[in-house]
């Protein structure tokens, strides 16, 4: 039995500032990604054909660029933020933990780069 308050007993345990931050951060790149998404779908059923060369026209276009590379850092910054929670819950021994977050960040950065990649290299009309 201890004469601490439960105020007392977590005091020191560690911070918990962040998890406002990451839910806000969370919330704001799903309504950013609503809209995104629901452009990008009626972009491509809008198109005459999904043919490579009328997809490259259509991503030549500066706008359509510029929305395609907020769309994939929109989601690969929702992506990892989900996946970071699931890690957190569900790994257990703390340098797994650490190791895991650590895969689930470079992977996300590495799929975001590619795809910002892929999206100028096609809008500046690059090979295949």
């Amino acid at each position: 039995m201890s004469l601490r308050s439960p105020l007392g007993q977590v005091l020191g345990r560690g911070a918990a500032k962040d998890g406002v931050h990451h839910w806000w951060v969370q919330r704001l790149t799903a309504v950013a990604l609503v809209p995104l998404a629901l452009w990008f779908v009626v972009s491509l059923l809008a198109l005459p054909g999904l043919s490579y060369p009328a997809v490259s026209a259509w991503m030549g276009q500066a706008w359509t660029a510029v929305l395609l590379i907020l769309f994939v850092l929109s989601a690969a910054w929702h992506s990892q933020l989900g996946v970071r929670v699931v890690v957190e819950d569900y790994v257990h021994g703390r340098g797994m933990r650490t190791v895991a977050l650590a895969l689930v960040t470079y992977l996300h950065v590495l799929a975001a780069a590619a795809g910002v990649f892929a999206v100028i290299k096609v809008a500046l009309g690059g090979a295949a």
